[in-house]
């Protein structure tokens, strides 16, 4: 019975961990566990190796806003038009940089506008809601190296959802296949 998935008595539940990567870049981890004894210090494993430390819950949280953010490949797109549209439907800000539009909402009005547009037709390269730090942190190559090899192994593992972090990357990085 119990191989079938009856009795079945897993309780996940949801747990950040927030802390520190090389040269202080703020991270936060969300994981969805059913065994929190496993997951912290297969987390706090991972800050050690890359040269961070787990922090305690609040220690880097405040540099950070819960947001919807939505990017769009600007292409044959008129920036006005894209702007109206966003700003109607509910958008916070809209920034053109480099051939990309984000634009950012509150996550009670994300979907909203994720709606609006793509009613306008217009896609996006992506859309969701998650952790926007306040502040980078800049890196030079070799930090940046590291620290997306920590993000990348955080998002490894099993239990954890999603990485957040503060890093921003010099303009000629790139990280390693």
């Amino acid at each position: 019975e119990k191989a079938l998935g009856a009795g079945n008595t897993d309780n996940y539940e949801s747990v950040i961990y927030e802390g520190y990567g090389p040269s202080g870049v703020a991270v936060i981890v969300e994981a969805l566990t059913d065994n929190r004894q496993r997951t912290a210090p297969e987390v706090r494993h991972i800050f050690d190796k890359y040269g961070g430390n787990l922090g305690a819950t609040g220690c880097v949280s405040w540099s950070f806003d819960e947001k919807g953010v939505i990017v769009i490949e600007r292409e044959d797109l008129d920036e006005d038009t894209v702007m109206m549209d966003a700003l109607e439907a509910g958008a916070d800000d809209i920034v053109n940089e480099d051939g990309i539009i984000t634009v950012t909402t509150t996550p009670d009005a994300f979907a909203a506008v994720a709606d609006a547009l793509a009613d306008k037709g217009i896609e996006t390269l992506s859309a969701d809601v998650g952790m926007v730090p306040d502040a980078y942190t800049p890196v030079d190559k070799d930090t940046a190296a590291k620290v997306q090899k920590m993000i990348d192994r955080l998002e490894d593992n099993d239990d954890v959802q999603n990485v957040y972090h503060t890093a921003e990357y010099p303009d000629d990085f790139e990280p390693e296949a």
